[in-house]
């Protein structure tokens, strides 16, 4: 293009229109040409503007994504582009456009999925010792006098929507704490452990103690064995 404006005498304009790029650029090649010859036409990246933020500053930001939205005041449990837009602005005073900051998000290692729900209150050292002292004990007690080890749990069967999708460091599926404390379909059920038969029954009202009772005398009902009860979170 820049031999062609000097032995053509091709207009500026002309070229401009054609390639899509500015007259002022085409002028700065051809005078670079002029004054330093074929070897200042070779294309040299420039690296892009410079950051917004120091160098600490994303490691923060994926920090606190990590921590979550509710630590840092949110009132939902999922970042998205727009929520994580608004931290860095009240972090570190820089504004970024919504798809800047999905592409920065990206390039940090970070992906857009879908989060899953876990308890907040579970005591995993408290598992792992009662599945390696108490229920070899409560497996070798059944098997001796041919009981039923029954696994008995609720289960609701929700009314609200489905999870939404929130940004997280790729590979590291994203948890939304819950309890389970809105309204659902309410289902008794107890599985017994060497045999895998299932037993249930639907309930409409909440979970209490009456009901409860109302489930286990209906299995009782149906069998005269010895029943082991491993009930989950049982008072």
């Amino acid at each position: 293009m820049v031999l062609a404006l000097l032995v053509h005498h091709v207009p500026v304009e002309r070229l401009s229109d054609r390639w899509g790029l500015s007259p002022a650029c085409l002028s700065q090649w051809r005078q670079a040409f002029l004054l330093r010859g074929m070897d200042r036409l070779v294309y040299h990246h420039s690296g892009g503007r410079r950051p917004q933020l120091t160098p600490r500053q994303p490691k923060r930001l994926v920090e606190l994504m990590e921590a979550g939205p509710l630590v840092v005041g949110c009132e939902t449990a999922c970042w998205t582009a727009v929520l994580l837009r608004v931290l860095i602005w009240r972090e570190f005073g820089v504004l970024y456009n919504r798809q800047d900051v999905c592409t920065w998000l990206h390039n940090l290692g970070g992906s857009f999925q879908k989060a899953r729900f876990v308890s907040d209150h579970l005591d995993a050292a408290k598992r792992l010792a009662w599945l390696q002292a108490k229920w070899p004990t409560i497996v070798r007690a059944a098997t001796r006098c041919h009981g039923l080890s029954l696994f008995a749990e609720e289960a609701s069967f929700a009314q609200w929507g489905a999870l939404s999708s929130t940004w997280a460091r790729r590979g590291q599926q994203p948890e939304v704490p819950t309890r389970g404390q809105r309204k659902g379909y309410k289902v008794f059920g107890a599985m017994e452990y060497f045999a895998g038969r299932l037993c249930y029954q639907g309930l409409e009202g909440r979970f209490a103690s009456d009901s409860s009772q109302a489930f286990l005398q209906m299995i009782l009902a149906q069998t005269t064995a010895h029943i082991f009860l491993i009930h989950d979170g049982a008072r």
